[in-house]
Formats: C-alpha cells, sequence, structure tokens
C-alpha cells in the first residue's frame, strides 16, 4: 500500500480564499459549502453550519476520489475501518469483479471489504468540476 492516507469520496470547493467541503444540489447550479465552524452566511444546520451558493460563484470545484487497483483491476476507496478499505469495482467486467469476490450491490456496482495491503497503486484523483452555469443546447435555424 502507498503512504497516502485513503480518504472517500466528496467534493470541495474554493470561495473566497476559503475551502469548503461541499455538495451538489438542489438544483443543476446549486452547491451547497460546509463548514465545521460559524461563518457569514452560513446557518447552522445540527452541529456544522452549511451555506447554499450558485456554482459561478466559486473559485473552483473539485471531486477528490481515492483510487487505486486490486487483483489488477480499477477500484476506488469508499471507506477505511479496521476490517480493511471497503472499494467498488471501476472495471468493466462484472465477472472479472465477481472472480475477485466483490458483491453486486446494484445492477453493474461491485463493492468489497479487503485488507488494507491488499490495494495498490491508492493516489487521490481530483476532478475538476466546471463551475460556469448549465448551458441549453442552442439549436441554430435550418
Amino acid at each position: 500500500m502507498s503512504d497516502i492516507e485513503p480518504v472517500g469520496l466528496g467534493f470541495i470547493a474554493h470561495q473566497h480564499d476559503q475551502t469548503y467541503a461541499a455538495a451538489l444540489g438542489p438544483g443543476p447550479d446549486d452547491v451547497i459549502l460546509f463548514s465545521e465552524e460559524p461563518r457569514e452566511g452560513f446557518q447552522r444546520v445540527g452541529g456544522y453550519w452549511r451555506r447554499q451558493v450558485r456554482r459561478e460563484d466559486l473559485q473552483w470545484l473539485v471531486l477528490l476520489r481515492t483510487i487505486g487497483a486490486f487483483g489488477g483491476e480499477p477500484c476506488v476507496v469508499l471507506d477505511e475501518d479496521d476490517d480493511g478499505l471497503h472499494i467498488a469495482y471501476t472495471g468493466h467486467s462484472g465477472l472479472k469483479a465477481e472472480t475477485l469476490g466483490y458483491w453486486m450491490v446494484d445492477h453493474g456496482a461491485y463493492e468489497v471489504v479487503v485488507p488494507h495491503e491488499e490495494v495498490h497503486s491508492i493516489r487521490v484523483e481530483r476532478v475538476p468540476i466546471p463551475c460556469q452555469p448549465t448551458q441549453g443546447l442552442s439549436v441554430s435555424g435550418v
């Protein structure tokens, strides 16, 4: 296993020189920012603070995910606990996933918990998410 600490999946966003945990929605151009401490414009919800913003108000938005390989096949790390790493298969063969011991959790989706040392090439992937408003398809005159 690598020296990278596995992390789960999640969005992070940057606004006004601050980086926040984030979630998409409720609308297609909306993002919810989360803070563990009070911030201007944020509302307290349970034990944290949240604020809904528009994507275009962000400097950047990124999906973080920890990826690796199990049995020579690609996977994404969903969680880590004392039993090992909870991973999801990201390859394209359900038969290969089942051969590796994954169980089907939904049509085409396979997961398994394996010892830490069985997942190799662990790295954090940053997938940029566009911050511009969604654009409807325009149809030019025919």
